[in-house]
């Protein structure tokens, strides 16, 4: 799936959602606190989705080996590796999973505000490398 963004309002919403997490920033101005909730919030991402499969059933894990064929180049490795998912989250699943995704976004940008490295400019720099390596950056 690609997501396609105007570069200017995503640039914008970014520098906006670090500002607006600065000025937000009370108890998580501790370093300390804001490294333990982001790996807190990252984990209640995965619950969330973990809960769409075991509880739910909107989503349905079917894991198996990976069979790539052996003269497979990585840049042909994409049409032969699945996502294991099944299904499609419904409506309060994936309300859930964003409402989790956003705190982990409101840390990162925590984290990111505390270290003094721009979120955004982080984005774009993390996307040129990916878009520089290509499929490389995996290995």
């Amino acid at each position: 799936m690609v997501y396609k963004m105007q570069e200017s309002n995503s640039d914008e919403s970014c520098i906006e959602f670090q500002k607006t997490v600065s000025l937000h920033l009370i108890r998580q101005r501790s370093i300390l606190d804001s490294m333990t909730k982001y790996q807190d919030a990252c984990a209640r991402v995965n619950r969330a989705i973990a809960k769409s499969v075991t509880s739910c059933g909107c989503l349905k894990i079917n894991a198996e080996k990976q069979e790539l064929p052996a003269d497979a180049n990585l840049v042909e490795m994409s049409e032969y590796v699945k996502s294991h998912l099944e299904g499609h989250l419904c409506a309060a699943c994936k309300d859930k999973i964003e409402e989790e995704m956003g705190k982990s976004l409101f840390f990162l940008a925590a984290l990111s505000t505390l270290t003094g490295i721009n979120l955004h400019e982080l984005i774009k720099k993390e996307n040129e490398r990916i878009s520089t390596l290509g499929v490389y950056n995996l290995t």
